[in-house]
């Protein structure tokens, strides 16, 4: 049984945000799959087998399974592509917890189908500039994740976040954005913060550009945008608004591979 480690959203090896990937010949037992993601100890452990003409994709961190994942995904299609499991040139689709996701090759590039997460405007939590250490521009919220608006993008770097509130929040994780600064090569800044979830500070987090891409396609009126999420490895999400989806697009490339002892097999998939 092998297992995968490769950094998605990726620049170079070593930057973006690693995920580890364990490609399987069917389902396997939830409590195994979330055994090893603790084990892996990876924002992101994917599982996936062929199913139907597609392959099942599901995600855990190391304490939760989550619904939807961007970088996670990204790194399952790169290894499909690389591995020769699924042949240069055709698409994969993933069967997830939020529907069906398609992934193209775009050059070296990877381009993923995702469902666009609008957020809505909430009331901010009272606590929020000791939360984040700023105030709010707007707050809001989508299915998944809280999302907070700051004054700049260097109050979204200087946050120091307040983790054990946070983890308080009834939603997977706060996202913190901001208009990029004049002159850089992004749209906007962001980071995202998800202790209830397992994962404190992500690297790169696909997913939360579902909702991110809509709040700035709207402010920014443009459909094409790029952000850059400013964690300490970093990295950056295009992305193209369309409607109720969001076209996510990055690099990836595979940093280890390596094998499972039978110790560490599920019995069920013990011959």
């Amino acid at each position: 049984m092998e297992v995968f480690l490769v950094d998605a959203f990726a620049s170079a090896p070593f930057t973006g945000n690693p995920a580890a990937i364990c490609p399987l010949d069917g389902p396997a037992p939830d409590d195994w799959m979330q055994a090893l993601a603790m084990e892996m100890n990876q924002a992101e452990t994917a599982f996936l087998w062929p199913e139907q003409d597609a392959f099942r994709l599901r995600w855990f961190t190391p304490m939760v399974e989550v619904d939807l994942c961007g970088h996670a995904t990204l790194a399952a299609a790169h290894l499909l592509w690389e591995s020769e499991r699924l042949p240069s040139g055709e698409e994969a689709a993933f069967l997830t917890r939020s529907g069906t996701l398609k992934c193209s090759q775009a050059g070296q590039a990877i381009r993923m189908d995702f469902p666009a997460e609008t957020a809505a405007e909430r009331t901010a939590p009272v606590d929020l500039v000791e939360l984040l250490g700023s105030p709010a521009t707007w707050y809001g919220s989508n299915r998944m994740d809280h999302l907070a608006i700051l004054p700049d993008e260097s109050a979204v770097r200087a946050v120091v976040p307040d983790m054990t509130a946070i983890a308080e929040l009834e939603c997977r994780g706060l996202v913190v954005t901001a208009v990029a600064d004049p002159g850089r090569d992004y749209d906007f800044v962001s980071r995202f913060f998800a202790p209830q979830s397992g994962v404190p500070e992500d690297s790169v987090t696909g997913s939360a550009h579902c909702g991110l891409g809509p709040l700035w396609s709207q402010r920014l009126q443009k459909a094409a945008l790029r952000g850059y999420q400013a964690s300490r490895r970093g990295g950056y999400v295009d992305m193209e608004v369309r409607g109720d989806r969001v076209i996510l697009g990055g690099h990836a490339v595979t940093t280890l591979h390596g094998h499972l002892t039978l110790a560490a097999y599920p019995p069920t998939l013990i011959d």
